[in-house]
């Protein structure tokens, strides 16, 4: 079987921004548009900043690709689904853009394409293609800090389940039940 997953090093973060762009460069043609959603260009990757505590925190967030995940579950037409790689994934020709996808997702993950009127996340069109010839998404192949990593989860050879062994990682929101496969790693 196979599990696929991000992983997303904050220790080794530099916070420069590279995959956020080229997301935006390989599944939305570095157009101006905006993510009003998320108040950001069209991307699938989301800036979180948090100011207040001890010491500013920065996270990265898109989709999850959750083994128990809420939007395929109030999906009403079945556009939300879990592939057999394990990722989470739309059919646009199903969709009909009630949105419930986006409401139920407790990351926020999801954004609204105002030009199509559907829902949007990670992986895009560009990335699903670069990962089924056995490429990595942009965002990982673009960063310069090596803080992110993509693979199976269930082959202990890929290149995320070494660092999985070898790191210590959260997963976001964990008490909600939806198994992200999303892991964000704190330190060695």
């Amino acid at each position: 079987m196979t599990r696929l997953a991000h992983l997303w090093d904050q220790s080794r973060c530099i916070a420069c921004g590279a995959c956020i762009a080229a997301c935006n460069a390989a599944n939305y043609g570095s157009t101006g548009r905006v993510n009003k959603t998320w108040g950001w260009l069209a991307s699938n990757i989301k800036r979180v900043e948090l100011v207040r505590g001890p010491r500013p925190m920065l996270f990265l967030v898109q989709c999850q690709h959750c083994d128990n995940a809420p939007c395929v579950a109030v999906c009403p037409t079945g556009a939300s689904y879990r592939d057999v790689d394990g990722l989470v994934k739309i059919k646009p020709e199903l969709c009909i853009g009630c949105k419930y996808c986006m409401v139920a997702c407790p990351y926020e993950a999801r954004w609204l394409d105002e030009e199509s009127g559907l829902p949007r996340k990670c992986m895009g069109e560009e990335c699903l293609s670069r990962v089924k010839a056995g490429l990595e998404p942009v965002c990982v192949a673009v960063c310069p800090a090596g803080a992110r990593a993509f693979g199976d989860l269930d082959d202990p050879n890929s290149a995320i389940s070494r660092r999985l062994a070898q790191s210590r990682y959260i997963r976001l929101l964990e008490g909600k039940g939806t198994e992200p496969k999303y892991f964000v790693v704190v330190g060695p």
